[in-house]
């Protein structure tokens, strides 16, 4: 039978072509171009560029073009880089020199024997115990210079396979695994002028590679979406985030397309990536995004009651929040200069100072996965000069008709020098079954237990908004 060397049959990173799909789930495929020359019989080959997070059940190695018959006879993946404590469990009962370097520059070198390395695979070091001049050390009595890597050794985390092959054959074999330690995430930032609500978009696609292993000038895929993962223990709660945007005047750096049930975005660049780097592409640039800003007070937005019955009774010694929220809200749609596919992702907020040209920051939040067409709708904060005061001034009920009533008096003020426009949310949490009565202006149902009120305010100006829900079960 022939055998491949096994010196002839480490496949390394110069043969190799690489590309990463990365996900949202800290989650990647890696992708590897191997050059493989088997011959007729059983060959070992090792990749000795695998990440430390392989799963090792994923791997498959393949020919792409399925004209090399072959089959494995055995896979592995080894993740125990060669390290000074497992340099000496393999020299364990063998004497190796040690050097020591003093003060005055002399060097030593003395003869020691490995009683124990101190190496526990897989769980804590012990103290190594070596042997010098026929006496016990609990240390090592200097740097241990070792005569050669030991059987075995790997410099970093290694695939290998016992393959069969019928003949011999010479093709491009394709590697796949998964592994973990990849993340990738989308910023936005939009900036608005002092004056006005038309933002400008620009946005950087991170991706961040904590594998334990380097790729160069990698092909990079983003999937946007919650793929289905079996795991021992819950995910991580880490959120990665992405979107892509047409750049005016300028070859888009990130392509996207529908792919199965999500969406698939291409880095047009391959990438360089090291271990424990994060690296940014910027994907966005929109210049004139129609948005407008709204201010709700929404007092009572927690539900305060839970179980199966009506909440008969009114809450003692209830006080209700002033705040008022701010929101910018803006439509998905290509008139809009976007309407494509929006992966959920971190957006920032600035608006310029006229007076000096600066950018402040007013808010951020997180945008879940948006397609296109739909309305987007982001929290920022809290208006300062805009005030609510939500009062329960009258509360009744007939326990044998089964009905009761609840009196709400909403007060919003306006202290800014600009006219505002502050909605009024509602909620009717006491039962399902409810009319409203005696409402002191138009509101407008949004759904089963929730309407709302639109007060415009000029400034400096405070209106009080009344109503009565009926409740009957």
């Amino acid at each position: 039978m022939k055998a491949l060397a096994l010196t002839t049959a480490l496949v390394s990173a110069a043969s190799a072509e690489t590309a990463l799909t990365i996900y949202n789930q800290n989650l990647a495929v890696v992708r590897e171009t191997l050059s493989l020359d088997l011959k007729a019989g059983e060959n070992p080959v090792t990749f000795d560029r695998a990440t430390a997070q392989v799963l090792a059940d994923s791997v498959v190695l393949r020919d792409p073009a399925g004209k090399a018959v072959f089959s494995i006879l055995e896979q592995s993946y080894r993740n125990d880089p060669v390290s000074r404590s497992l340099l000496l469990s393999h020299f364990e009962g063998r004497e190796i020199e040690f050097r020591t370097v003093y003060p005055d520059g002399k060097v030593e070198l003395k003869p020691g024997k490995i009683v124990r390395s101190g190496h526990v695979p897989g769980g804590q070091p012990q103290d190594p115990i070596i042997e010098v001049d026929g006496k016990l050390r609990f240390q090592l009595p200097g740097e241990p210079l070792f005569p050669a890597l030991g059987d075995g050794s790997i410099l970093r985390p290694t695939l290998g396979w016992a393959i069969q092959s019928q003949a011999d054959a010479k093709f491009e074999a394709q590697l796949s695994y998964l592994s973990n330690g990849f993340a990738w995430e989308a910023d936005y930032n939009l900036v608005a002028p002092e004056k006005g609500e038309t933002l400008s978009m620009t946005g950087w696609v991170t991706v961040n590679n904590n594998s334990g292993t380097a790729f160069n000038q990698a092909k990079i895929k983003l999937v946007a979406g919650e793929v289905n993962i079996v795991r021992p223990t819950p995910p991580s709660s880490s959120m990665a985030r992405g979107m892509m945007m047409k750049a005016a005047d300028a070859a888009p750096a990130v392509s996207e397309k529908s792919f199965d049930d999500f969406h698939l975005y291409t880095l047009q660049r391959p990438l360089t990536i090291r271990d424990k780097e994060t690296k940014q592409v910027e994907f966005l640039r929109a210049p004139a995004v129609k948005a407008a800003k709204k201010y709700v007070y929404d007092p009572a937005a927690m539900r305060f009651f839970g179980g199966g019955a009506p909440q008969t009774q009114p809450i003692q010694g209830q006080e209700f929040p002033k705040d008022v929220a701010i929101y910018w809200e803006f439509k998905n749609e290509e008139a809009n200069g976007l309407g494509v596919p929006l992966p959920a992702g971190r957006v920032r907020f600035y608006r310029s100072d006229d007076q000096d040209g600066n950018l402040e920051f007013v808010g951020e939040n997180d945008i879940d996965h948006t397609p296109r067409n739909e309305n987007v709708s982001i929290y920022t904060g809290n208006a300062f000069d805009l005030v609510g005061e939500r009062k329960i001034v009258n509360f009744e009920r007939d326990d044998r008709a089964e009905w009761m009533k609840e009196t709400i008096e909403i007060t919003v003020k306006n202290r800014s020098k600009e006219p505002k426009e502050i909605v009024v949310r509602e909620h009717l949490w006491r039962w399902l079954n409810w009319k409203i009565e005696n409402a002191s202006m138009e509101h407008v149902k949004k759904d089963a237990q929730k309407i709302e009120f639109t007060v415009p305010l000029a400034p400096d100006e405070e209106k009080t908004v009344t109503y009565t829900a009926h409740y009957s079960w």
